[in-house]
């Protein structure tokens, strides 16, 4: 006869886990471990957990969250982020039953990523908290405390999107709700600062902006990396740079210079990722809100010398070469653009007519034509 699953020994396993990460503030790295290993390895940030581990420690979590939430229904006003919190009658103290709730819906969340109900708690908790420190006297201490605890929720989500777990780096629940949680970790800093960050005399605001974009960026592509064609992320992005450009005083002040600042650690993102065409669809965003021609010239330029180097056919690459020359601020650049690999090893212009094809297949026959012409000289070189 079979031993019956501890689902409480699971459960506790990973309670102890997030209450440490939460303390800490850490961003961990969890992945799923075939049946053969486990049920759970544990080195510093690094956590191992097989399928079946999970499960049962779901199961303890979902009847520990649905119980404690019907019981204390008004925990999030109960006391503040440090007050004493005081013990009911005939009941755990409040403490505790937040604590219990957050280590239960951290783990729903770990087994379902689209857990409406465990996502929605934790943004009214943070929505409570915020709540009321607007409404009382904000000294120093407590919008520290405020921003540590909104900093604690967004390294949450980092070690969603960017752990090897398949659903959670493409979860459009995970991505809006850090999406919430970064503006609200803004505003706090914004009210709490001199003035505004999009003032243009405020150099530490935009330090603040660079900053934070690409921190952020860099959590859009490594989830890129984890999860190919992720447009959930990288329309993460986009929301955040226009967030920025609607919440200054002069958009194209800030969204020219953000969107110019990352444009080249997107390429080479997607110079190691040619066939993920979420990547230079973004990539295509940000040149058009550059208003530099000589950006446009300068990128374009980099993906035609790369394309050739490596002898790229992908769709997704010369689709974005199709795009980008077709936008007004591509400048000069023609179809009978001078861009070589190193060595000058063209004689004839790189992308000469090739063909009735049209669109990104035409830019595809006329970089054919080029490798052929370069075949063709090398071989006269050899004779």
């Amino acid at each position: 006869m079979s031993t019956p699953p501890d689902n409480n020994a699971a459960y506790h396993d990973l309670s102890r886990i997030f209450s440490a990460r939460h303390q800490d503030n850490h961003v961990l790295e969890i992945e799923i471990l075939p049946p053969g290993l486990g049920p759970l390895l544990h080195d510093g940030d690094s956590i191992g957990i097989t399928k079946k581990h999970l499960v049962q420690a779901f199961v303890t979590a979902r009847r520990v969250f649905f119980d404690t939430s019907d019981k204390a229904p008004s925990v999030h006003d109960a006391c503040d982020y440090e007050d004493e919190c005081e013990t009911p009658h005939n009941g755990p103290p409040v403490q505790k039953q937040r604590d219990n709730l957050l280590n239960a819906t951290e783990i729903i969340l770990l087994f379902d990523c689209e857990h409406l109900t465990a996502c929605n708690w934790r943004k009214k908790r943070l929505a409570a908290l915020i709540q009321r420190y607007e409404s009382a006297d904000a000294d120093h201490t407590r919008r520290e405390m405020l921003i540590r605890e909104l900093d604690t929720e967004l390294s949450l989500m980092t070690t969603y999107l960017c752990s090897p777990l398949h659903r959670h780096t493409k979860s459009p629940t995970l991505w809006n709700h850090r999406l919430w949680v970064l503006t609200r970790v803004l505003d706090v800093r914004k009210k709490g600062s001199a003035g505004p960050f999009s003032q243009r005399e405020d150099n530490k605001g935009r330090v603040l902006i660079q900053e934070v974009i690409h921190k952020e960026l860099s959590a859009v592509l490594r989830s890129g990396e984890l999860h190919p064609r992720n447009y959930y992320a990288f329309n993460y992005a986009r929301q955040l740079l226009d967030f920025f450009s609607e919440n200054s005083k002069d958009t194209k002040d800030v969204a020219a210079p953000l969107a110019g600042s990352i444009i080249h650690l997107v390429l080479d993102w997607c110079f190691a990722h040619p066939s993920d065409i979420s990547g230079w669809i973004f990539t295509l965003y940000l040149l058009e809100n550059v208003h530099d021609e000589q950006i446009h010239t300068d990128s374009i330029d980099r993906v035609l010398c790369f394309a050739v180097d490596v002898g790229w056919e992908g769709e997704s690459l010369w689709t974005f070469v199709d795009l980008a020359t077709q936008h007004p601020g591509a400048g000069a650049l023609t179809k009978d653009q001078q861009c070589r690999p190193p060595g000058d090893m063209f004689a004839a212009p790189l992308l000469s007519d090739a063909g009735p094809e049209k669109g990104w297949k035409a830019w595809l026959g006329r970089a054919r034509a080029a490798w052929l012409a370069g075949h063709m000289a090398d071989n006269r070189a050899g004779e």
